[in-house]
């Protein structure tokens, strides 16, 4: 399974045994067998005792029949003759991922851990502590070589202004008169915000919606406005949940904010609305926000997993780990849900309400045109003909659960990407899906894939894993399948639904193919969201993700932690967001087993605001808004600074265009 809230009663007692304690054995019924053949009944003593508390001495002695031996030399001799370690033995719960374990694959790296280091917070099966991963992996302060060459590649946006001294060039071509005067253009400076950390102010601004023109400014103007302008502030609750919130995300044209919950229910706010708090009348639901609709979804399993907006904005497709999706229109109160069933015909029943079959849909997305719906599950990738109402495609796709999939072109939408828990990403070409071949593998991470996010240019890609890290993709350093090893090279026994992740021996696969790769993050405990930021204003040259430690993370492309959003500093929803943010609070403690997360966020695509999905520790969960405060220095609203900097950057090309007639 890949989601954290699939154990629901996987509980094993909390024997607490010291290596004092002695187990007695009454061995005279049992005359002729070995101490293995009583191996059930050593386990119930040595479980009796731990539980009693019972000490005496550690040797063993015997009278009248009766054997007296430590748990200690219990554990001991069970670990060389039960069949299995100790750690096997206290963890009946494997993680089901190595049912495909090559042991010829793993080399034997999980010898060479520091026991010292990776046991002094082991946690047994079943107990959660999300410890802290950042110290595992190395912090990167100054940009990447691989990162830079993506911002001044130019397909992420204008390139940064200023000459490029700090990278390292390609073999110098001939270029083109154009090209020459496209390079001169590109080092002379251009409009930029300061974005010092200053003390915030009302917020309450509109970006320029339509590019501004030459002569009066230039025509990357808008991009290069906002590209410094990141959501920086803590921000405040726009909506409370009794349960957890599991995805948040704006529409296409930021036209409404849809969120879906544990207990089925879909909320569709007007996204542009954050005025005073509003209850709603039925369901005591509050938010900033305008409720446009709420749609209660069929039940199918445990949450509602995944969801997709069509690209009409009308219809909405949602999954929860059952063989069936479930289609319904978004602003119609009472819309009928209509279940696409991907089981095969005479599989699936239904039990106590509950879907009963071998497999469960995890994610689902409309394609381009928003004429089929493809899902994904355990092991497999279906496609469904809305038009002809039944499924046209059943594959074999992967080793493991599929636990999210996107398109990587939005315009035509035939590359398909799909991430799996056999730590696979792969590549799909939908006009030859059936054929059951994919067009190439990006192999990198050593944990399962929780979530896989496109650009939208059919090119480039990012990954969130459970090995905690974010990885971004080119497509054209994919490999083929044949030449890729699926062997384990992450750490067998790791459940990330329980944590306690100990120092990884390797960073990558052997094979790796990505091309940036970024830390700091955590991924545990349930299916963390990665994404790009909007192409209008960031010109997409950030990644952001949530974490388990309660933060949203927003990396630079070449590297380095461009911003971090704590949400335990987030203010009540008495609170408007647009407000100025009170001084920072000390921090909160954070228990040892940490249950803050943020599964979910979503970067405004027209303005520098942020929505991060949060779990409180309380079972219920949050939606909060994030901005951009830091004009506060000089008083001035971000109307003022755009207006200004328009002015001076119309200023700055008449003065240049003049010279360059005279």
């Amino acid at each position: 399974m890949s989601e954290e809230d699939q154990d629901f009663s996987r509980h094993t007692p909390d024997y607490s045994a010291n290596d004092d304690q002695v187990v007695v054995v009454d061995t005279e019924s049992n005359e002729g067998t070995s101490l293995q053949d009583n191996f059930g009944i050593l386990s119930e003593a040595f479980l009796a005792a731990a539980s009693h508390g019972e000490n005496s001495n550690a040797a063993i002695t015997s009278s009248d029949g009766r054997v007296s031996i430590s748990i200690g030399q219990l554990l001991n001799y069970l670990s060389r003759h039960g069949g299995g370690s100790g750690d096997q033995m206290l963890n009946p719960g494997d993680d089901e991922e190595d049912a495909d374990y090559i042991p010829e694959d793993d080399d034997d790296d999980d010898d060479d851990y520091d026991d010292d280091d990776d046991n002094d917070d082991y946690v047994g099966w079943g107990h959660r502590n999300f410890n802290e991963v950042g110290h595992f992996f190395p912090t990167v302060t100054e940009p990447e070589t691989a990162g830079l060459k993506l911002l001044y590649s130019g397909e992420f946006g204008p390139p940064p202004p200023g000459p490029v001294t700090n990278i390292e060039q390609d073999d110098q071509k001939p270029q083109s008169r154009r090209a020459s005067r496209r390079a001169r253009r590109s080092l002379e400076p251009t409009p930029k915000v300061e974005t010092n950390q200053y003390p915030a102010h009302y917020t309450n601004y509109r970006l320029p919606m339509s590019p501004l023109r030459s002569p009066f400014a230039p025509r990357n103007y808008r991009t290069e406005t906002a590209r410094g302008l990141i959501p920086n502030s803590p921000g405040a609750i726009v909506a409370l949940y009794d349960d957890k919130v599991y995805s948040g995300q704006f529409s296409l044209d930021a036209s409404i904010y849809y969120s879906c919950t544990q207990t089925h229910d879909i909320w569709v706010y007007d996204a542009n609305s954050t005025g005073n708090k509003i209850v709603h009348p039925q369901t005591g639901h509050q938010s900033r926000m305008n409720v446009l609709n709420r749609v209660k979804g069929v039940y199918g399993n445990w949450t509602v997993t995944d969801s997709h907006l069509s690209p009409d904005n009308e219809r909405l497709v949602y999954s929860s780990i059952s063989p069936v999706v479930h289609l319904t229109k978004l602003h119609e109160p009472n819309a009928q849900h209509i279940a696409l069933d991907f089981s095969s015909p005479g599989r699936n029943r239904r039990t106590f309400g509950i879907y009963d079959d071998s497999f469960g849909i995890w994610t689902c997305r409309f394609s381009a045109d928003g004429n089929e719906v493809v899902a994904c599950g355990s092991h497999q990738i279906f496609v469904w003909d809305l038009a002809a109402n039944r499924r046209i495609v059943n594959i074999s796709a992967h080793k493991h659960d599929v636990n999210s999939c996107c398109w990587a072109d939005t315009a035509s939408g035939n590359v398909l990407i799909s991430g799996s828990d056999d730590t696979m990403i792969k590549v799909w070409d939908r006009r030859s899906l059936s054929s059951n071949r994919p067009s190439g593998v990006l192999p990198g991470h050593t944990e399962g894939i929780t979530s896989v996010s496109a650009k939208g240019d059919g090119r480039y890609i990012i990954s969130n894993g459970k090995d905690h890290a974010l990885r971004l993709w080119d497509l054209r350093m994919m490999r083929e399948d044949e030449e890729v090893s699926y062997g384990r090279y992450g750490q067998p026994t790791y459940d990330y639904r329980y944590g306690n992740y100990r120092k990884p021996k390797r960073l990558a696969h052997p094979q790796d193919c990505s091309v940036m790769t970024y830390h700091g993050h955590s991924v545990f405990r349930t299916l963390i969201r990665c994404h790009f930021s909007p192409a209008e204003t960031t010109g997409q040259a950030y990644v952001y993700s949530g974490s388990t430690d309660g933060k949203v993370y927003i990396w630079s492309l070449d590297g380095r932690i461009a911003q971090t959003l704590d949400r335990t500093q987030s203010l009540p929803i008495t609170f408007d967001p647009r407000e100025p943010d009170l001084p920072m609070r000390p921090p909160a403690h954070r228990s040892r087993h940490n249950d803050m997360t943020i599964r979910d966020c979503s970067w405004h695509p027209r303005e520098p605001a942020l929505l991060s999905c949060y779990w409180h520790r309380d079972e219920s969960s949050s939606v909060a808004r994030h901005e951009w405060k830091s004009l506060g220095k000089r008083g001035l609203t971000l109307e003022d600074v755009v207006e200004k900097e328009r002015q001076e950057a119309t200023e700055q090309w008449a003065r240049t265009n003049l010279f360059a007639t005279t």
